[in-house]
């Protein structure tokens, strides 16, 4: 019987493949308690007075280390159970906001993908792009991950 839900290997990821994961809509409770699991207790993201009187920001924003862990726990579960070795380094780069209610996915491009100097194992790097149920690119960072070859 197979098992579903497994990661993808090394062979998997040519350089050029792309992909998008599912969907996930940030909810004013993600926001919440992630603030303050995380003490990220900053007037942008708990003062709803403030946010309701400022001319930059309309709604409850969700911080980008939020949106960044959403992405990358759809991103686990979809490609790297068994697979994924370590994180090993990326580039972030916010470009726009993300509020309650706004439903985020992930576009992926394998941009790098070589064999590692030790067997069994390459180096994979991906470009992830953010994107909001309206078309709009959130986000954009490049992970590069150790990831196991087939055997």
């Amino acid at each position: 019987m197979d098992t579903v839900g497994l990661g993808l290997f090394f062979e998997d990821l040519p350089l050029g493949r792309q992909f998008q994961t599912i969907g996930r809509t940030v909810t004013e409770a993600d926001i919440v308690n992630f603030i303050n699991a995380t003490g990220m207790q900053e007037v942008l993201f708990m003062n709803t007075e403030y946010l309701a009187k400022s001319e930059d920001i309309k709604g409850r924003v969700a911080p980008g280390a939020l949106v960044y862990s959403f992405i990358e726990g759809l991103l686990v579960q979809a490609t790297m159970q068994y697979t994924g070795l370590a994180f090993l380094n990326m580039e972030l780069d916010v470009k726009g906001p993300v509020f309650a209610g706004d439903t985020i996915h992930a576009e992926c491009e394998v941009i790098e993908s070589r064999l590692s100097s030790k067997g069994g194992r390459g180096l994979v790097r991906t470009r992830n792009k953010v994107v909001k149920q309206d078309g709009t690119v959130a986000m954009i960072y490049t992970p590069l991950r150790l990831v196991k070859c087939k055997d």
